[in-house]
């Protein structure tokens, strides 16, 4: 006669109960990812923010008016942007770079040129691919919005 073990010796109660015991697992692990890493891309207030793109539409189109024209130089560990047309502006500028798709990289600074009219943003990192860069008066008048792809020691024309 054979002995019949109870059914926790045996392999296949455990299969069985294992395979739905890892979907759980699963599951858990693609809840707690999904409520740690929210969409930082998506804006609550949009209609707010439409609104708002219409609003630097007039400015982008003052700025294109008056020929407001930067050049941005982007080394390893600086950026440096001068004017080369349009009404000489001494004032400070309010300078983004935006990320396209990752927030925790975007710079916003207010920065003075020095003496001879050069404006220097210090990196702490190197920045390759795409951004958006946005250069906008002390006075919020006018801005200059462009998307470009960063590349070694390139020199960008903003206008």
């Amino acid at each position: 006669m054979s002995d019949i073990q109870p059914w926790y010796k045996q392999f296949w109660p455990w299969f069985l109960i294992l395979l739905p015991l890892c979907a759980v697992i699963a599951s858990f692990n693609l809840l707690f990812t999904a409520l740690n890493n929210s969409d930082s891309l998506v804006a609550e207030d949009y209609y707010k923010e439409g609104k708002a793109i219409n609003m630097d539409l007039q400015k982008v189109n003052y700025a294109k008016q008056i020929g407001m024209q930067y050049l941005a130089v982007i080394d390893d560990n600086t950026v440096e942007i001068t004017q080369h047309g349009g009404p000489a502006y001494t004032a400070a500028l309010n300078i983004h770079l935006y990320h396209r798709t990752l927030e925790e990289h975007d710079i916003e600074l207010k920065v003075t040129a020095d003496g001879s009219g050069v404006y220097r943003i210090p990196l702490t990192e190197t920045m390759k691919g795409p951004w958006e860069i946005r250069i906008e008066g002390f006075d919020s008048q006018w801005r200059i919005q462009q998307r470009i792809d960063i590349t070694d020691d390139v020199e960008y024309w903003l206008n």
